[in-house]
């Protein structure tokens, strides 16, 4: 993770009480850049997140469906003959 700091300096155990600061807000992600903007007593954290693949999901025919490899071959007609509106 790169952390940046502007506007005068910190100790790396400060930065990194801040990292666990976030971390602690937001578990479930991971965090690749920290920018700690410091303004007098005021402290600015901008930071990113790793980008999260995730699967298109549609609803096709009353399912929620991302691919159509599990429908049997009446519901893969039914999605054939659908009309799609522009």
């Amino acid at each position: 993770m790169k952390i940046t700091v502007i506007g005068g300096e910190m100790a790396e155990n400060e930065q990194q009480e801040y990292v666990k600061h976030i971390k602690k807000n937001n578990p479930d992600k991971i965090i690749t850049a920290l920018e700690i903007r410091l303004d007098g007593e005021f402290v600015d954290l901008c930071y990113e997140y790793e980008n999260v693949p995730f699967e298109r999901i549609r609803r096709i025919t009353g399912y929620l469906v991302g691919t159509l490899d599990r429908f049997n071959n009446a519901k893969k007609v039914e999605v054939g003959d659908r009309v799609k509106h522009g």
